[in-house]
């Protein structure tokens, strides 16, 4: 494990090599599961802020439970997103090809939201986990990712580099510097 502030690092995110594969898994992440995408409290205020510029970009199916029940439900693992009959979050939307994509991101690269995705989506398949005085990050192995570390291994690209974006959101662009330069120092060793 790797210390960085009050973050505590799985060096998984430094081993592993991932890369989506969205055309071999069509975003199972977003559908699978026994529950919601986690959504933290002050996410919850930005997804409604933003939430009528989202619903354009929602299946109706997925408009009708939000007027019915909204958008987040508390389960015994905290803040979840609302999901659909078929079991999908209910923020999914799929292309034409059937990938599935987020409808809360859709609207934000549009430029219509302010608000990009849930943070647990956009560090996906890095997982957080509050301790006492900490935040434990750790990767999450699930077998329809199973093509997502195939293609890593052939892009040679560790999962703290695919997530950089996402790290920097969460963490700052200081905490990622120190994260790559932890990583650097390890391969010249």
């Amino acid at each position: 494990m790797l210390i960085i502030g009050d973050i505590i690092v799985s060096e998984v995110l430094l081993e592993r090599k991932f890369v989506c594969n969205l055309q071999a898994c069509k975003g199972a992440c977003c559908v699978e599961g026994d529950d919601g995408a986690p959504v933290k409290a002050s996410e919850e205020d930005a997804i409604g802020q933003n939430l009528e510029a989202i619903l354009p970009f929602l299946s109706e199916e997925a408009r009708e439970i939000i007027r019915q029940r909204g958008v987040l439900h508390k389960s015994k693992k905290g803040l979840r997103t609302n999901l659909m009959k078929s079991g999908a979050c209910i923020f999914v939307v799929r292309d034409p090809n059937g990938v599935a994509a987020c409808g809360i991101e859709k609207a934000w690269e549009e430029g219509k939201s302010s608000f990009r995705k849930p943070l647990s989506c956009h560090l996906y398949p890095a997982r957080e986990t509050p301790l006492e005085d900490a935040t434990a990050l750790n990767y999450e192995e699930w077998e329809i990712c199973r093509a997502a570390c195939t293609l890593g291994e052939e892009l040679a690209l560790p999962v703290y580099r695919f997530l950089k974006d996402a790290l920097i959101r969460a963490y700052g662009e200081e905490f990622y510097r120190a994260l790559e330069g932890y990583a650097r120092s390890r391969e010249e060793d």
